[in-house]
């Protein structure tokens, strides 16, 4: 972990004097692009709590399949977060409220995720699954309300033209906190067990906090309107939605934010169970999974900004799409292989790459898609919409489909589900509704550069 840390701060003093002569960098470390990449990197690590990690650690615990998968019922509740993100919007908290409607929510929801956190550290999974599962979903609950408002703070801290950039950011730190708080699990817990490896990483929240109380509000935010009865409490909570659906072409957009990332969503949540019964240790997933997949997202984005600036929204996101589907593959052809770190790395990096590039350009045609006046509950609908049926099968049908097909039908199963996704986006994109349902976050209304379309 520490080598990492220290990798990266070299990596930040050679970019910042690459920056100096290549004009082409300073966007990176304009003061909203770093304030991306903090907010990224509190925002991916509860994913990686109740994501790889309890897997893993439910799973070197005897737990069975089936149990295991179900755990993944926990990230419903980031699909959930569409019905409070309407909170964060528009409810000012009584005295921290002073210190503004971003910053004090951001404050809040990130102890409750410290919180959480600790709280799963000191269950036992084999003395109370009951328990493990409530506490997961705590986790949950907590880390999809922290990325309510980390997003809603990234999306109206960024100017328009900053949203590729930002996206890439936001991803590099999303990356970081996941993997790093991943790594630091596995290390801490063969030495000193999980308890200890889930309070160590709680850690991973300040990031945000830190940056948003130095920053402050951001500069696009717009203040929400006092609530005053029955009706404006409907409106703040209606209002979102109906202007998202009032677009042109809104249903099917939200139709490809429902299909899209199927097979790559349920995929995902698999690898760990794939890794355990290949038999590789944590020390191979460590150097693989995290060690490998962290650099080759790290090169994912790269490309995905370059691809983002030079062929334009849409054709970088259809080609984002067809990446994501065909890494799924990669999975098929490792299952197939049986215990192989080099096919392990080569699986795990392209993914990886291909994760980091759809990433970018993905999350940058998202956040084009919000109307300022209500960030946080609409970029909610958008990305719990963006995996929730994926997460929902693995949950209740992944273990047995595995048990009964085996991972190589599986994954290829998982390839097959990504087609729907890349079909719907390229006849969008000829149609002209890609363009048509832009919101103002996408800089229609600001006055501000575009991004490319």
């Amino acid at each position: 972990m520490s080598t990492t840390l220290w990798v990266l701060l070299v990596a930040v003093v050679v970019i910042g004097a690459l920056a100096q002569r290549i004009p082409a960098l300073r966007p990176y470390l304009e003061k909203e692009s770093l304030a991306a990449f903090f907010l990224g990197v509190s925002s991916g690590f509860p994913y990686a709590m109740i994501g790889a990690t309890l897997t893993t650690r439910l799973a070197q615990d005897g737990i069975d399949k089936k149990t295991v998968t179900a755990f993944t019922l926990a990230f419903l509740v980031y699909n959930l977060k569409v019905f409070w993100a309407w909170i964060v919007d528009g409810v000012r908290l009584p005295l921290l409220g002073r210190l503004g409607q971003r910053v004090s929510w951001m404050l809040v929801a990130g102890i409750a995720v410290i919180a959480a956190v600790i709280n799963l550290a000191l269950v036992d999974p084999t003395a109370d699954i009951a328990a493990t599962a409530t506490a997961a979903i705590l986790v949950g609950i907590a880390g999809a309300t922290f990325d309510i408002v980390i997003d809603a703070y990234r999306i109206e801290t960024l100017k328009p033209y900053q949203l590729g950039v930002g996206s890439g950011m936001s991803q590099y730190g999303w990356r970081i906190g996941s993997a790093g708080a991943g790594a630091l699990a596995l290390v801490v817990a063969a030495r000193a067990g999980w308890d200890s490896a889930y309070i160590a990483c709680a850690a991973f929240a300040i990031p945000a906090m830190i940056t948003a109380l130095l920053l402050g509000e951001p500069s696009r935010h717009r203040d929400p309107v006092e609530k005053k009865g029955l009706v404006e409490v409907w409106k703040s909570i209606a209002g979102p939605f109906a202007e998202f659906f009032q677009r042109n072409g809104a249903w099917l957009v939200l139709a490809f934010i429902l299909v899209h990332k199927i097979g790559d969503t349920l995929a995902n949540l698999t690898f760990r169970l794939l890794f355990d019964d290949l038999g590789f240790s944590n020390d191979e997933i460590a150097i693989y999974d995290v060690g490998v997949g962290f650099w080759a997202y790290l090169i994912g984005i790269f490309i995905g900004g370059i691809a983002y600036a030079k062929m334009g929204l849409k054709r970088s996101v259809l080609l984002a799409l067809v990446l994501m589907g065909v890494s799924n593959f990669s999975f098929a052809a490792l299952a197939a292989a049986g215990h192989s770190n080099l096919g392990m790395a080569a699986a795990i990096g392209f993914e990886n790459t291909a994760s980091g590039f759809g990433g970018v350009v993905v999350v940058a045609y998202f956040s084009a898609l919000c109307d300022l006046r209500f960030t946080a509950a609409q970029y909610a609908l958008i990305s719990a919409g963006a995996s929730v049926i994926g997460r929902f099968v693995t949950g209740t049908t992944a273990g047995a489909i595995i048990e009964q097909m085996g991972y190589v039908q599986f994954y290829l199963l998982t390839t097959v589900l990504a087609v729907p996704g890349i079909v719907l986006f390229w006849w969008m994109s000829r149609t002209g509704l890609v363009d048509a349902a832009m919101g103002t976050a996408g800089g229609g209304n600001d006055g501000d550069p575009e991004t490319p379309h």
